[in-house]
């Protein structure tokens, strides 16, 4: 990929295509990781001479144009923050001549955050007019939103195509990171996969089991092991048409494969259910498994002992309710333990919200900010963005 060192940005106005994608309540920026992710890129801009730093991002999944609960403006405040200078929020239509008067006013080293994307019709169509309206906000572009890198849209593809572009700093880390992964992996490599559903994670979980040494399960996807391996499992989560992929897998790959030997269940899914722990194979008729059990927290810590590579994608269970989020934070604790002595990574969206819950997210060497991204680059798919940085 074309990176920041290929691109002349002196006394140009840069476009940047980040990810602040980030969840919101209220009004208020509930988890800045993704914004905080920006600012190398940024900053390194700002430090080449870039005249100017033009933010866009989408946010959400609005369906009718502008909606004012899909608006970016609660994120400008938080990265003018982080960031420790001004940011100058833009209203209105990212494509529009008023925000193309708006970014040509700005003065020399001023920052500006758009808004979202898809209030452009044409965004996730990779419309040609539209791209046409992005590239005239910068005389170069950089692509730095990994999390929407698996998306032909104008904003990450569409308009690279029309400006002199390159990788942002968080792009390149991303693909170098999950790319060692699966190009040079260190033994002992352990990767814990959770999760709801196992059809999310087919193509992962195909493409890493030849080449780890042990995959540990999690998650709601483990009761159909479970029930593939000859378990009972309630009323716990199942995917009836994933259970004899599900066999052939522990058949194939018993030796790598690790299921859970006991489970917290509960009467309901709700936070104030009644608990219990059980053998994971033996859930109760009316009650549910929504979480790894202590025996299996403790096998688990032990089985990433030693290890020299570790790649965690998917909660252990249900870590929003107190009550089910012993598992994930035990798997974060034996995670982060391995500082110094593995190369550690957390994808996916829920994962990322984990580490950070648990506290141990300075202990892992790397976080990706990418969910569907960072799945779809590990089954080796070619992902738009990146490509359209090459």
């Amino acid at each position: 990929m074309q990176n920041l060192s290929n691109l002349d940005v002196k006394g140009k106005r840069v476009l940047v295509r980040v990810d602040y994608n980030v969840p919101v309540e209220g009004g208020v920026v509930q988890d800045r990781t993704r914004i905080e992710g920006s600012l190398p890129t940024i900053r390194a801009l700002l430090d080449g001479g870039a005249a100017s730093v033009v933010l866009m991002s989408h946010f959400g999944r609005p369906k009718n144009g502008p909606e004012e609960k899909y608006s970016l403006k609660p994120v400008a405040p938080v990265l003018e923050e982080v960031l420790g200078r001004p940011v100058k929020f833009v209203p209105g239509l990212p494509g529009s001549d008023e925000t193309l008067r708006a970014v040509q006013a700005l003065g020399p080293g001023e920052v500006a955050l758009l808004e979202n994307v898809r209030f452009e019709a044409g965004e996730e169509k990779n419309d040609a007019d539209l791209n046409a309206r992005f590239a005239r906000l910068g005389d170069a572009f950089v692509l730095d939103a990994f999390g929407s890198a698996h998306r032909a849209h104008s904003s990450v593809s569409g308009v690279a195509g029309k400006l002199p572009h390159a990788a942002g700093t968080l792009l390149q880390t991303e693909v170098d990171a999950l790319g060692r992964l699966t190009e040079s992996p260190e033994h002992p490599y352990v990767v814990i996969i959770g999760g709801a559903k196992v059809s999310d994670k087919i193509k992962v979980i195909e493409r890493l089991l030849p080449k780890v040494d042990r995959m540990l399960i999690g998650g709601g996807m483990m009761f159909t092991f479970i029930k593939a391996s000859g378990g009972q499992i309630g009323n716990s989560l199942v995917e009836d048409d994933q259970v004899e992929y599900a066999r052939g897998l522990l058949g194939g790959y018993s030796e790598k494969l690790m299921l859970p030997t006991d489970a917290v269940a509960a009467d309901k899914f709700a936070a104030d259910a009644q608990t219990q722990v059980v053998a994971a194979d033996a859930i109760p008729d009316g009650w549910m498994g929504l979480d790894i059990g202590p025996d299996t927290q403790k096998a688990y810590a032990e089985a990433l002992k030693g290890a020299k590579m570790v790649f965690w994608n998917g909660p252990m269970g249900v870590f929003e309710f107190e009550a089910f989020a012993a598992g994930t934070n035990a798997v974060a604790a034996a995670v982060g333990s391995l500082k110094d002595q593995a190369y550690t990574v957390v994808g996916g969206g829920d994962s990322v919200s984990a580490i950070n819950k648990s506290g141990k997210a300075d202990q892992i060497d790397h976080i990706s900010t990418g969910g569907g991204a960072s799945l779809e680059l590990l089954e080796g798919k070619e992902l738009p963005g990146v490509e359209a940085m090459k």
